[in-house]
């Protein structure tokens, strides 16, 4: 899915398996020690949102999540790739919400413009394909119903 838009490059660019190793080891490594700096939990976060592996995402969003919670200095860029990883797990509502909070601090920033138009694209998507679905669905149902009709005495 490529786009046009300047700093949507982050909802289709992944890190390679030996990237992600890096930053997970670097993450496990420090979590056995029992210090997990903000920097380490993040870096290995944003690996994870970044990722096509659906659990990935999940776990990602959790970890930033916990740094948006406890870490104030670094809510802005947890506010946007926590947007990115609802709108990468299909969850656009939520991706929508979070997008809405970082532009209402920042309305000029670039990367939550760009987000918020593909995630207004894949509302717009998802809505053409439930509309192509139920009208799917209607037509069938009314195939039955002649059918039935045309059966009765």
């Amino acid at each position: 899915m490529a786009t046009d838009l300047p700093y949507a490059a982050d909802a289709q660019v992944s890190l390679s398996y030996d990237e992600l190793e890096v930053l997970r080891s670097q993450y496990q490594k420090e979590l056995a020690q029992s210090h997990v700096t903000v920097q380490t939990k993040f870096n290995y976060a944003w690996g994870l949102v970044k990722s096509p592996v659906h659990d990935h995402q999940v776990e990602g969003v959790r970890l930033l999540q916990d740094i948006y919670r406890t870490e104030a200095g670094r809510r802005r860029e947890c506010l946007y790739y926590i947007a990115l990883g609802y709108y990468k797990m299909g969850n656009y509502e939520d991706a929508k919400s979070f997008n809405d909070l970082l532009l209402g601090k920042e309305p000029q920033n670039l990367q939550a413009q760009s987000l918020s138009a593909l995630i207004d694209q894949a509302v717009t998507r998802e809505g053409y394909v439930g509309m192509a679905l139920t009208g799917g669905v209607v037509a069938l149902g009314t195939l039955l119903l002649a059918g039935i009709i045309r059966r009765s005495p």
